[in-house]
């Protein structure tokens, strides 16, 4: 009766309707950092039929401040296979498609041929960001791209807007000047804060997976990126309609 019954609140406010659309979508999640976990979660728990999770990288102790399967005993552990774990605990029945490694252009080519129905672009460095944009876009995927979380302390400054209208974000400045190199200027939804960073909590990396930076992060704040870009495919899967 439980298994029955999960759905009932989700189904309350979508109707039959929605509950079809979203268990017959197919939704791409790349990176399941504090924001793609966050997201691929949310995603699941509305009940999202089948969800394709891809990130190379492992659990690093500074992971725990902010990402979902960070734990103190996860260590070492692959992200994708733990959300994994995590995802089927919630529902049992959805389908997953899961990818523990990084995607060059070659891989996001051939991973983004599949017929999505939409594709979360939870990706936090630059050049692989375009990579996945630019293809995404080319094959006429609906996108949803997360940008800066870092050094951001207030959620409420979060908006969804095109592209080509984000400000005050240096990651959605760097993306636009490198996609506008590739023609693109708009054509997607970003996630995006118009709180200007703290630039005092910049540090340098040692410039692994294309990153030479990050900013410091707080434990809610990539949550609300993930759980907003989540929110911008189902209420788009569902065609909602804002009461007015």
């Amino acid at each position: 009766m439980e298994d029955k019954h999960w759905m009932q609140r989700t189904r309350l406010l979508v109707g039959d309707e929605g509950i079809d659309h979203l268990q017959k979508a197919h939704v791409l999640i790349v990176g399941l950092g504090g924001v793609g976990s966050y997201a691929a979660e949310a995603l699941c728990r509305a009940g999202i039929g089948e969800l394709t999770i891809v990130d190379g990288d492992v659990v690093d102790p500074t992971n725990r401040n902010r990402q979902l399967q960070a734990l103190s005993t996860t260590h070492g552990m692959s992200k994708a296979k733990l959300m994994e774990d995590r995802m089927l605990q919630i529902n049992p029945s959805v389908k997953l498609n899961v990818i523990s490694e990084f995607q060059d252009p070659e891989k996001m080519i051939a991973l983004l041929q599949k017929p999505f129905d939409y594709v979360i672009d939870a990706i936090d460095s630059i050049t692989p960001k375009v990579h996945l944009i630019k293809t995404a876009l080319e094959m006429g995927h609906q996108l949803v791209s997360s940008m800066g979380a870092g050094g951001k302390m207030d959620p409420t400054q979060l908006k969804v807007l095109d592209i080509s209208k984000t400000c005050h974000c240096p990651m959605a400045y760097y993306l636009r000047k490198r996609l506008k190199e590739v023609g693109i200027k708009k054509g997607f939804k970003a996630v995006f804060s118009t709180e200007l960073p703290d630039k005092k909590s910049i540090m340098r990396t040692d410039g692994t997976n294309f990153k030479k930076s990050a900013y410091g992060t707080i434990s809610y704040i990539p949550a609300v990126f993930g759980m907003t870009c989540a929110s911008v495919v189902i209420r788009d899967l569902t065609n909602w309609k804002e009461i007015k």
